[in-house]
């Protein structure tokens, strides 16, 4: 387990977009149907992350449920059990909230195959897969889709971008401008005091 929280790997995994539904404008004709239980893996995961009006997030419990899924994710992607677009989209999604620097990259892999087979709305999550990673070996990110805290109840700030990614390859890939991104911040931390 690494030494960061809890709740702070958690926190950090708020901002993906969901990409457990189908998308009727990525169909693709294919004699193969989605896999019932990913779908429904992915379906859990963000609900998770999606607490009822009123309800605060369970962060320990998250991260419980967090480490079963990714536990059979991983046994259906060893079993060969993916083959749709969206199997590995999905996959991919419950694989990007894991624990470990390989968590991620194999989650950025994944969508590299979810968008070869036509899952198109992989592209962003791609992007913020290799990111995560980057940032989980101590590297700038590229894309300037994470951000973080330094510790639970302290303010979100945009993690550490490296030079080489212009905004126009962040567009092709569904990412905000680096302006954008950094703006996020404000959204993020509605009651930060406002520093000068």
């Amino acid at each position: 387990m690494r030494s960061r929280s809890a709740l702070g790997r958690l926190t950090i995994g708020l901002s993906f977009a969901a990409g457990c539904r189908a998308h009727p404008s990525d169909q693709v004709a294919t004699s193969e149907a989605d896999h019932a239980e990913v779908a429904r893996l992915c379906e859990e995961d963000q609900a998770d992350r999606r607490p009822h009006e009123g309800q605060a997030l369970d962060g320990k419990l998250i991260v419980e449920r967090d480490a079963a899924r990714e536990k059979r994710i991983k046994e259906l992607y060893l079993a060969g059990e993916l083959r749709t677009g969206h199997d590995f989209h999905r996959a991919a999604l419950v694989l990007q909230h894991g624990h470990e620097p390989e968590d991620y990259l194999l989650a950025h892999e994944l969508c590299i195959v979810a968008i070869d087979k036509g899952d198109h709305e992989a592209i962003w999550l791609a992007a913020a897969s290799e990111d995560r990673f980057l940032m989980n070996i101590g590297r700038p990110q590229r894309f300037a889709t994470q951000h973080k805290s330094d510790a639970p109840g302290e303010p979100m700030r945009l993690y550490s971008v490296g030079e080489g990614v212009t905004d126009a390859l962040r567009a092709a890939f569904h990412a905000p401008s680096l302006e954008r991104a950094k703006e996020r911040e404000a959204l993020m931390n509605p009651h930060a005091k406002k520093s000068g």
